[in-house]
């Protein structure tokens, strides 16, 4: 009985219904700045943070122990796209409302965390919340982030599937920094529903050919400082065949197959 009194007279943690899921590989000239930003009161009021050490061999998944955050690590390098839907799972198994992703690399600034929590929990006009708000790097004018012409050139291309297919005008259509609703994160958490290693366009033309509601927020972003980035060398040649293909397995699975079509908007049938 001492026990129990003593048990209730603590100060039980406040579940929170927010979780921020950070993918990171050989991040650690750069993730120590980004986790003390996420250290301030105004995340960690809202927020727990989720690292997806996604088979680092550099001192980042070290770093990640000194802030006490949530660490999974895994043994082998498994792809951006397979770190970010194993932190979805997670997410589902510990009954998160909300997934908020971004980079451990400091160019999404935390500043942006807040602003799409609130959005995710905003009603629409049409009654409905939003499943995925895309944080643009595009929709907010801002002279110190520079694009290289390559990158342009690719986002260019992108955009045009997605118009082309949905008939929506992205700007950002490659952005790491998204925030999701239970309901979008079960779906992309399941088999085959989530691309292991570039979980780009092609999940966006997926989601909005789903029915599920898609925004896009202006968003504060920075240019890496340091370290390599995964689009490097000629791995850009890779990306782009490869993204190409699978936007149009896509648009065939959904489309001509009828795969799971509307059920972003009914959501029946995503049960967990």
């Amino acid at each position: 009985m001492v026990q129990k009194m003593e048990m209730e007279g603590k100060k039980q943690p406040i579940k929170k219904d927010l979780l921020i899921i950070m993918p990171a590989y050989n991040e650690e000239k750069n993730i120590r700045q980004v986790l003390e930003q996420l250290n301030s009161q105004e995340i960690t009021n809202i927020a727990d943070v989720l690292v997806m050490n996604d088979g680092s061999s550099d001192s980042t998944n070290w770093i990640v122990k000194e802030y006490h955050h949530t660490l999974v690590t895994h043994v082998f390098n498994l792809g951006y796209g397979s770190a970010i839907q194993l932190g979805y799972k997670y997410a589902i198994r510990r009954k998160y409302k909300y997934v908020i992703q971004m980079d451990s690399d400091g160019q999404h600034d935390v500043c942006n965390i807040p602003i799409i929590y609130q959005k995710l929990k905003q009603q629409g006009e049409d009654g409905r919340y939003p499943d995925i708000i895309l944080g643009s790097r595009y929709l907010l004018e801002d002279p110190n982030y520079q694009t290289s012409c390559l990158k342009k050139i690719a986002y260019s291309y992108f955009r045009y599937f997605i118009r082309l297919f949905t008939g929506r005008q992205i700007s950002d259509p490659t952005t790491g920094l998204q925030g999701l609703s239970r309901k979008a994160v079960l779906y992309c958490s399941r088999y085959n529903h989530f691309d292991d290693r570039y979980p780009d366009a092609n999940i966006v033309i997926q989601m909005i050919l789903l029915g599920f509601k898609v925004e896009e927020i202006p968003a504060k972003m920075h240019i890496r400082s340091a370290g390599k980035s995964m689009h490097s060398g000629l791995k850009p040649v890779v990306y782009m065949v490869r993204m190409t293909m699978s936007i149009l397995a896509v648009v065939y699975r959904v489309k001509v197959l009828k795969k799971d079509a509307g059920i972003g908007k009914n959501g029946i049938y995503i049960k967990e």
